[in-house]
């Protein structure tokens, strides 16, 4: 099978390594329109065809699919092309910058019978994939929130917002790990640059039931960090992306509570046992991403991150866009 890649930016070379090294797959072409880009990629990779024109990769026959590694604005045109040219088609994250173009992406891919996915590389890692197991065997008991915080000092994005750029990673988690779909969104968010595209923003996510999921999004921060806690009835999660080893921590943490006579008063016992590390192994989640894709067109397999959790994504970002402008006003999904 061969692949060709749109885009040798920030995460282009990461596609290229990945794809180059996976089995019954060959990459053999990539396009950019900076010529300075792919004559260091022939550095690397002397073999490949490279081109500063999209028509040679959608005119080429040889080429099966196609990974999209450009700005999100782009997404939706080029992903659309490739399917109309029966191509397999790979999109970064976010899928598309609206819910009416992945539906139209989504409509296409099913009736040219095609692969369309969304590189949530984080849903290929070891430490999501542990988190996942342990939740669906009841370790950590019914989950009650979600709380992410993905902050760091840069890079601000000229076309999308902070949660645009940064929430699709946890948002993707956070819909893989809990199966109820969200209700409702309340965001609110500021633009310290006077060009309307907030760098800083909280989104709360709400359920039907007594879960919630919340959101800390900025490009302005002295720190950096990556971290979510996952509470449960039973049992709570520590993720932390930093840790180049501990990852995750499970604490034996949790409490009861009663209601006293008057119900008034909430009495609440608290219990803190043993934290518990289990080991996760360092494999490149990427390289996992690249072989579910692989999969998913030579097995006919559907992907962990199909296009039903790329228009999940987009549909809670939408709905997030919307109460910002509308100063958190909730939004019904």
């Amino acid at each position: 099978m061969n692949i060709a890649i749109i885009g040798y930016g920030y995460w282009g070379p990461n596609l290229v390594r990945n794809f180059s090294t996976a089995s019954n797959c060959s990459v053999l072409m990539v396009v950019d329109f900076r010529l300075e880009r792919l004559t260091e990629l022939k550095k690397q990779y002397p073999s490949l065809i490279t081109s500063t024109n999209l028509d040679d990769l959608f005119n080429n026959r040889a080429i099966d699919a196609v990974v999209i590694a450009t700005p999100v604005f782009t997404h939706f045109d080029l992903a659309k092309r490739a399917l109309e040219r029966d191509k397999h088609v790979l999109i970064e994250k976010p899928m598309t910058n609206s819910v009416e173009q992945a539906n139209v992406l989504i409509d296409l891919s099913i009736k040219k019978n095609k692969v369309l996915m969304v590189d949530h590389t984080f849903l290929y890692t070891n430490g999501v994939q542990r988190m996942k197991k342990m939740i669906d065997a009841g370790e950590i008991g019914k989950l009650k929130y979600f709380d992410s915080t993905r902050i760091n000092l840069g890079l601000f994005q000229p076309d999308v917002n902070v949660l645009w750029d940064l929430a699709p990673h946890d948002l993707s988690i956070l819909n893989y790990l809990k199966s109820e779909k969200p209700f409702s969104v309340q965001a609110t968010g500021i633009s310290h640059t006077n060009n309307g595209i907030e760098n800083i923003a909280f989104l709360t996510i709400n359920y039907q039931s007594d879960f919630i999921a919340h959101f800390n999004c900025s490009w302005t921060s002295p720190v950096k960090i990556r971290m979510m806690l996952i509470g449960g009835d039973k049992k709570m999660i520590v993720f932390n992306d930093l840790e180049p080893s501990e990852k995750i921590k499970i604490y034996d943490t949790g409490y009861q509570h009663t209601t006293d006579e008057d119900k008034n008063k909430i009495l609440v016992d608290y219990r803190s046992g043993d934290i518990f590390i289990p080991k996760i192994e360092n494999k490149e989640a990427l390289s996992n991403m690249a072989a579910d894709f692989i999969s998913a067109i030579t097995n006919n397999t559907t992907p962990i991150s199909n296009f039903q959790s790329g228009l999940d994504v987009v549909r809670i970002l939408e709905a997030a866009q919307k109460s910002i402008k509308n100063k958190g006003k909730e939004v019904i999904i």
